[in-house]
């Protein structure tokens, strides 16, 4: 007996992650790492010597990163042997971005293909220093790919100078050497422009908008101060009005773009055109196509193409970025353009006739190829969203995939020769909330389908997360929706399919949790398992809380009340017989509050099964509604398009535009019990069963699945899914019987049958 709990104690303390590993843990995971017994000393004498000259800010980058480890900077110099030696080896180090390093009890060698290769090499040694001490060992790695992207939003809310170098910093510890800057859009122009000084003396500032009010609702629902507006981003104005906003100089941001070029990262500046240029067409005449500002069916008033000063404002525009961003990348974003005053534009109008067009979509492609020529001329290669297939690409222009409803353009533009960096909004939209599943959706996502042949394949150059800022108004809440997360895309970016394994790659990620802890990342707490968001029961219900960060604490509250740090702590598992709403939230050691889950307990009775059902027949029926609202309750208001029959819950291929959906059937309940309904969507949607709310997932939202259970009687019950979207969404229902298996829809689902 005595054994039995020595080896459970044992098994227990390795699965939360509290045995001392005897390899340090490394994201992403190298290609080959043979691990030694001794370790390199941190000393105030260490001396880091660099042979090529180019190698001196990385020398200086190495030496800073040790003084924070370990509180001891080494000393740099060119020549000589050193006691840690960088060295550039094309002819010994084979391959872009590969390195070689060897660590040993008195002496480290880094040799790398190219400079980034050097800088992936410090990254590694970041991450294996622990103290003073480095972990003796030899690796050889290189990358999968040569994009690994890192996006940010300063338009939309603006983040200072050191907290964009913190997140490039961030970006280096990981290997990722792109960092894509958003710099304009239609909520504020971020980089100064010398020949256009209004586009920051006024465009940088506005007017408290929805997107900051919406922050600070969710601050107070959420009891989390990550959401509130930063009070430095404010002034107020000689009439009194208090306006938020911010924007770079160019002298700062030649100060980013050589920090970023000390660690290797490249960084890619979008000026956002033609559509999201609110923040100028505001502020300069003659840039849109009427005396318009404000927002159209959909998006705001664009740049107008067929006028000669927009276009020579653009050309302007862009020579002092590309005069400012040394790199062989810009963005021209092409995304999202309203385009119905270019229909009624006189000067649009000319424009097209004098270039046979065919019209306002040719139009715009016009305009895209255009700018795409200067930027040829500069010297540079032109990025742009995939909206820019539409109308024809040229041979020099790189595709950024975002649009999940739109899979045709990686094949389509990879058919053509050109490049694709893969960001599909699902699951590569990190300003969407993480669910408990995307973390693996991150790591696991195939970026060589085999769909795509060789030739094609061999374009794909990269993969990239992206943080749009409208809710994310601070440096907390910025890093906190992208760690851990991120950690998945570096290995996914980084790291050969071959050498890939989720679950080896979790182990090392709660390790890297204690190294982002002491750099002061406020990163996300794994979301908590072993519970649904309603859990039936019909005689008692118990709690199991499951965390894979063994440095979690926590609390919870059965009274509606924010858990906070005197509330009761989760020790092990709690019973119930009664109706109990649990609200969990996790906790740093130090006291960090994380978000918070609800977990409501419910005593059910079994719904009884229906006594008179009508002859049926396979898969389930549903209704289209052109519906543009944001509530199932609503669907039923919109003009009605269609019906169709499907084996499944799903949104059927005719479906497009304005999705409101009324699936009604039946299911064929095989026994008595407590059954699990994973109702995933995007947009909202919501499940009944004989009448009675199952599920409401009932919002306008990104990605999201609430998990319910119920308790039925064996038999047939009546079903009805409701669902709404606007463009290329997502709806799925899984049906889990009594001990967690999935049930076959074809063997569940049924309609009536038709007469």
């Amino acid at each position: 007996m005595k054994a039995t709990r020595f080896l459970l104690g044992a098994l227990l303390l390795l699965l939360c992650g509290t045995v001392l590993q005897a390899q340090p843990s490394l994201v992403p995971k190298p290609a080959q790492a043979t691990w030694g017994k001794g370790k390199f000393t941190i000393q105030p004498q260490t001396t880091i010597a660099y042979g090529d000259k180019a190698l001196q800010p990385a020398a200086d980058y190495l030496a800073s990163s040790l003084q924070r480890l370990t509180g001891v900077r080494p000393k740099t110099q060119r020549g000589g042997k050193g006691d840690i030696l960088l060295q550039i080896d094309r002819k010994g180090v084979k391959g872009e971005g590969a390195y070689r390093l060897n660590v040993e009890k008195a002496r480290i060698t880094v040799k790398g293909h190219d400079y980034g290769a050097i800088t992936s090499a410090i990254a590694t040694l970041r991450q294996i220093t622990e103290g003073k001490e480095v972990a003796t060992c030899q690796i050889s790695d290189a990358p999968r790919f040569g994009w690994r992207g890192f996006h940010l939003d300063c338009s939309r809310h603006f983040f200072s100078v050191e907290e964009v170098e913190e997140a490039i910093d961030l970006m280096a510890l990981y290997k990722l050497n792109r960092f894509h800057w958003h710099l304009t859009d239609d909520q504020g122009w971020r980089i100064e422009i010398k020949k256009y000084p209004l586009l920051t003396e006024r465009g940088a500032w506005r007017k408290p908008n929805g997107q900051d009010a919406s922050c600070l609702y969710q601050a107070k629902k959420e009891d989390n101060p990550d959401l509130l507006l930063p009070a430095d981003r404010w002034r107020t104005t000689a009439e009194g009005d208090s306006l938020y906003g911010g924007f770079y100089t160019q002298d700062q941001i030649r100060e980013v773009v050589s920090y970023a070029a000390a660690r290797g990262i490249s960084i890619v500046p979008e000026i956002d055109m033609p559509g999201h240029c609110l923040s100028a067409i505001a502020n300069y005449e003659g840039l849109s196509c009427f005396d318009q500002v404000g927002w159209g069916k959909v998006f705001t008033s664009p740049l107008c193409p067929g006028k000669d000063a927009a276009l020579e404002f653009c050309r302007n525009v862009w020579s002092e970025v590309i005069a400012l961003f040394p790199y062989k990348y810009v963005h021209i974003g092409g995304d999202e353009v309203e385009k119905d005053n270019w229909r009624k534009c006189a000067d649009c109008q000319r424009r097209i006739a004098q270039q046979g067009l065919k019209g306002v979509e040719e139009l715009q492609s016009w305009f895209i190829h255009e700018m795409e020529r200067f930027f040829n001329a500069k010297g540079r290669r032109m990025i742009g969203w995939d909206e820019i297939i539409e109308g024809g690409l040229s041979k020099t222009s790189t595709v950024m995939w975002w649009r999940n409803w739109a899979p045709q353009s990686v094949p389509e533009a990879t058919a053509h020769g050109n490049d694709v960096i893969y960001t599909p909004a699902t699951p590569f939209y990190f300003s969407q909330n993480e669910e408990k599943s995307s973390m693996r959706q991150v790591y696991d996502y195939d970026l060589a389908p085999a769909s795509l042949s060789a030739a094609q394949r061999a374009h794909i150059i990269g993969v990239q997360a992206n943080l749009w800022a409208e809710g994310i108004p601070s440096r907390s809440r910025m890093l906190y929706m992208y760690f851990p997360r991120i950690l998945a895309l570096a290995e996914l970016a980084w790291t050969q399919p071959a050498q890939k394994d989720y679950d080896d790659f979790y182990g090392r990620l709660r390790q890297q949790l204690s190294m982002l802890n002491r750099l002061g990342v406020p990163y996300r707490i794994p979301s908590l398992d072993g519970f649904h968001n309603v859990n039936a029961f019909t005689d008692k219900g118990t709690l199991t809380v499951e965390c894979q960060d063994p440095q979690a604490v926590i609390r919870y509250t059965t009274d509606g009340t924010f858990p906070n740090a005197e509330s009761p702590r989760y020790v092990g598992p709690i019973t119930v017989d009664q109706t109990t709403p649990f609200t969990l939230r996790t906790f740093t050691p130090e006291g960090r509050a994380d978000e918070m889950v609800q977990a409501d307990f419910v005593k059910q009775g079994l719904l009884p099964a229906l006594q008179n059902v009508p002859a049926l027949s396979p898969g389930v029926k549903t209704e289209w509604y052109d519906f543009p609202g944001v509530t199932c309750r609503l669907i039923t208001t919109a003009p009605f398009n269609g019906s169709y029959t499907t084996p499944d819950v799903v949104i059927p291929e005719a479906c497009k535009g304005n999705i409101g959906l009324i699936t009604k059937g039946y299911i064929l309940i095989p026994k008595d019990g407590v059954y699990t309904f994973a109702l995933l969507s995007d947009d909202g949607s919501w499940l009944k069963i004989d009448g009675n709310m199952v599920v409401n997932n009932d919002r306008e939202q990104s990605p999201h699945e609430m998990v319910c259970q119920q308790a039925l009687a064996k038999g047939y019950h009546y079903l009805e899914v409701r669902y709404f979207d606007h463009n290329g969404g997502v709806l799925r229902l899984n049906v889990l019987d009594p001990q967690g298996k999935r049930l076959d829809p074809q063997t569940i689902f049924f309609h009536a049958a038709e007469n």
